[in-house]
């Protein structure tokens, strides 16, 4: 018997693209969530579902019938700067419910999408797990009291509860009118084809840890095969083993310009000053790592299927 799996936020951005990964295994039987009450059938997705849900309701039935759950639906990053109260009803309370309903329903595994801003603002030098969290942001405050409620389910053995703290994943969405269009690398990507130029409002000396949503995938595959007791305490840093500037990262995406569109578009920045280096980062997946996790997959073949996408979205001819 097919495996169910229920993938909040199924239609999203870094969950579009999980749900992408896991539809190829026909081992597992897919229930996507999505707010809009009429979502369009995905080629991909074969015998799956895509049911109409807000994390907002008190809805029990949701988990019924699922043996792993992959936890994503949350406020943005920008609807939480907005809104503190409301970003802690949806994101915390929101999980506390969907993860109460899990455990009526007998759910086998958990799984919760947090974010490495749990370590506070800016992340700088080695972050591990046992890195001390202090979020700033009510984004990731609220992240911070949703990872509380599903590490303390694990460790009252109510469910196998798993934390992944997300760095910056970067990537192709399943569809353009996924809206993250704001973040990074989809940014350049989209100015690229639009502006035929790259702009940076900093000098971009700025590190970040860069992930593949491909590699993020295949991480949620792994730990869904993943034995309890190689969980361990059931957290872990899910990251690229790749600080990059954000101008070093641009300069690939130009790079990319060349190889995919043809040209090699002019960089302008803030020009830093004179003697100005960027802190060290070092966003540690060792502990993920032990468990027989690795990456694989090339940001350039990520970077491609971001400007190819753009290209047909927003291009003169798109």
């Amino acid at each position: 018997m097919n495996k169910r799996v229920l993938i909040t936020g199924g239609l999203g951005y870094v969950g579009g693209r999980i749900a992408q990964h896991l539809a190829a295994d026909a081992n597992l039987g897919l229930r996507l969530t999505s707010r809009r009450t009429s979502a369009p059938k995905l080629h991909w997705l074969g015998n799956g579902e895509i049911v109409p849900w807000d994390i907002a309701q008190d809805d029990s039935d949701i988990c019924a019938g699922v043996d792993t759950v992959i936890h994503l639906a949350a406020l943005n990053e920008i609807d939480c700067a907005q809104n503190a109260s409301a970003a802690l009803e949806v994101n915390g309370m929101g999980t506390l419910r969907l993860l109460q309903a899990a455990q009526a329903a007998g759910v086998r595994r958990f799984i919760y999408f947090s974010t490495a801003h749990v370590y506070g603002v800016p992340l700088v030098g080695a972050i591990s797990e046992q890195t001390v969290p202090r979020p700033v942001h009510p984004y990731a405050i609220t992240h911070k009291v949703a990872e509380d409620f599903v590490l303390a389910a694990r460790d009252q053995e109510k469910i196998d509860g798993v934390v992944l703290r997300l760095s910056n994943g970067f990537g192709a969405p399943i569809a353009a009118e996924v809206n993250r269009w704001t973040l990074l690398v989809n940014d350049l990507c989209r100015q690229v084809v639009t502006t035929g130029k790259l702009v940076l409002r900093s000098n971009g000396l700025q590190q970040r840890d860069f992930i593949t949503l491909q590699d993020a995938a295949r991480c949620v595959a792994h730990i869904m095969a993943l034995p309890e007791s190689k969980c361990g305490d059931g957290l872990f840093n899910l990251g690229g083993e790749c600080s990059r500037s954000i101008y070093e990262m641009t300069q690939l995406v130009a790079a990319r310009c060349q190889a995919v569109l043809g040209f090699t578009p002019p960089i302008e920045r803030v020009e830093p000053q004179w003697g100005e280096q960027a802190t060290t980062l070092d966003y540690s997946i060792a502990k993920l790592k032990t468990t027989g996790f690795a990456l694989q997959s090339r940001f350039e073949d990520e970077i491609d299927a971001t400007l190819c996408l753009c290209q047909q979205a927003f291009g003169k001819n798109g």
